[in-house]
C-alpha cells in the first residue's frame, strides 16, 4: 500500500498531465475508447438520479473527487442549482474553478476533511469512481463517515464502486472491495441502501468475473485499443450493447452505481 503522500502526489500528476476522461479514467485504453464509456456513465447517471424524483433545483449537492469535473456537468443537465464539488489535487481544483465558475470547489482530503464540510448541509452527494482509490481501508471508513456528516437526515448519496462477490484485489493506487465490506461501512457511516444497477459491463475491467476470462477480455481491450483511431471504432460498436447490457442486467463484473439514504 503506498503512503498517503505518494498516493496524493500520484493523483497531483497524473490530473496535471491529463485532465480528460483518459485522465480519471481507464488510461491504458485511450482518450478515445474513455470518451465512448463516459457517454454511457452519463446515461445511467442521470437516468437513475431522475428517478429518484428529487427537486434538484432546490438542492444543495455535494460532489466528491469531482476530477475534470464530469459528474459536476451531470448534476447541472439534472437541474441542480447549487453544487460543491472538491478534490484531493489542486491540479483539478484550480481548473474547475475555471471551467464552472458558478460553482464551488474546495480543495480536501475527503477523510479529513476538518471543518470544510458543514454538517448535514447537502441534501445529496455522490462520490463517482473515486472511493475505491483510497487504499489505506481506514481512510475508506473515514471517507464515508465524513461524507455521512456532510449529507442531512433523509439525503442521498451515490456512489461507484467495484462491489465484489470475490475476495479483495489490492494494487498500488486501486482497491477493490467485497459487496459486504463496503455495505458495512456504508452502514456504519449512517447510510442505508436502496439499490445498485450495473454501471458498465463491458467496457471496463472485468475485476468481478472469472480470472480466465478477466484475463481475455482485458487483453483484448488493450489490443483494440492500441491507437486513437481503433480506440474509438471500439468504443462506437461496443456502445450501443453495452447500453443495453447496462439496463437489462441486474449485476456487472465491472463498476456498478449503488444509491443510499441518510438514516
Amino acid at each position: 500500500m503506498k503512503p498517503h503522500a505518494e498516493l496524493r502526489d500520484f493523483w497531483e500528476q497524473r490530473l496535471r498531465s491529463d485532465w480528460t476522461e483518459s485522465g480519471v479514467g481507464y488510461k491504458a485504453l485511450g482518450r478515445a475508447f474513455n470518451t465512448w464509456m463516459y457517454r454511457v456513465r452519463a446515461e445511467g447517471f442521470r437516468r437513475e438520479i431522475a428517478s429518484l424524483g428529487l427537486d434538484l433545483a432546490k438542492a444543495r449537492v455535494l460532489d466528491v473527487g469531482s476530477g475534470t469535473g464530469f459528474y459536476v456537468r451531470q448534476w447541472r443537465a439534472l437541474g441542480a442549482e447549487s453544487v460543491t464539488g472538491s478534490d484531493l489535487t489542486e491540479a483539478a481544483v484550480e481548473r474547475l474553478r475555471a471551467r464552472f465558475p458558478h460553482d464551488t470547489f474546495l480543495r480536501l482530503d475527503i477523510a479529513d476533511p476538518g471543518d470544510a464540510l458543514e454538517e448535514s448541509s447537502y441534501d445529496v452527494a455522490s462520490a463517482m469512481d473515486m472511493l475505491f482509490h483510497i487504499t489505506d481501508d481506514t481512510r475508506y471508513r473515514a471517507a464515508l463517515r465524513s461524507i455521512g456528516r456532510a449529507v442531512r437526515p433523509g439525503g442521498v448519496f451515490v456512489l461507484s464502486e467495484n462491489f465484489l462477490h470475490r475476495p479483495e484485489q489490492r494494487s498500488d493506487y486501486q482497491v477493490n472491495h467485497p459487496l459486504p465490506w463496503i455495505t458495512e461501512a456504508l452502514g456504519e457511516a449512517g447510510f442505508e441502501v436502496l439499490r445498485r444497477v450495473p454501471m458498465l459491463v463491458l467496457m471496463n475491467a472485468q475485476v468481478d468475473a472469472n480470472p480466465v476470462w478477466r484475463k481475455l477480455w482485458g487483453g483484448l481491450l488493450r489490443a483494440v485499443t492500441l491507437t486513437e483511431v481503433t480506440g474509438w471504432l471500439a468504443g462506437a460498436l461496443l456502445y450501443p450493447l453495452e447500453r443495453r447490457l447496462v439496463r437489462v442486467l441486474r449485476e456487472s463484473p465491472t463498476t456498478e452505481l449503488m444509491i443510499c439514504r441518510r438514516r
